[in-house]
């Protein structure tokens, strides 16, 4: 257990940073899956901008790494513009 005061409040800090990170991250998790799976390219397309945005949030805030955001981007893309 920590000893000083500042480091009982880090760990605090610590764990509502952890809990705040892990559900932004999920919820993307989440869109991404939605996007996926969409069929409707309309429904698609307005899916891509909240998720685009959600992504670069996560990429930011150094939850997600800026390639990986890239690279996830880029895929979403090409899917929306694939469907039919």
């Amino acid at each position: 257990m920590a000893n000083h005061k500042s480091s009982i409040k880090r760990i605090r800090q610590t764990e509502v940073k952890n809990e705040r990170n892990r559900y932004q991250h999920k919820t993307a998790r989440n869109l991404i899956k939605k996007l996926r799976l969409s069929t409707d390219k309309n429904e698609a397309i307005s899916l891509l901008t909240t998720t685009i945005s959600s992504i670069d949030k996560l990429a930011k805030r150094n939850i997600i790494h800026k390639n990986k955001a890239a690279n996830l981007k880029s895929s979403l893309t090409l899917h929306v513009n694939n469907l039919a």
